[in-house]
């Protein structure tokens, strides 16, 4: 199955500390996905291997059938991130402020 996304075994290390540890995931295409967890469970650094800021130190990454090692640029091009700050809306649910981002 391909996706929009797609993850095999995806790992991040910096020095002794693992960040981010094994993620294999298919998002599908059109899908919106929200990345949940606690402060340092490892979103932001998933987020920047996907967008090629980042190099991961094990696995496999592909955005819109690029591999991300191998063409960061090609891969950086079919999304567009946000990663500074959040901006929920409080009023709203989850899954609308989802969807205001996608729609973005």
């Amino acid at each position: 199955m391909a996706g929009m996304v797609e993850t095999e075994g995806l790992s991040r290390r910096f020095g002794a500390r693992t960040a981010v540890d094994g993620v294999s995931m298919i998002v599908p295409d059109q899908a919106v996905y929200g990345f949940l967890g606690r402060n340092g469970a490892g979103k932001t650094t998933t987020l920047k291997m996907l967008l090629g800021l980042i190099r991961p130190s094990a696995g496999a990454a592909r955005v819109g059938g690029v591999d991300v090692a191998r063409d960061r640029i090609g891969a950086a091009r079919k999304v567009g991130a946000l990663l500074e700050a959040h901006g929920f809306y409080g009023n709203l649910t989850g899954r609308e402020n989802l969807d205001i981002s996608r729609r973005l």
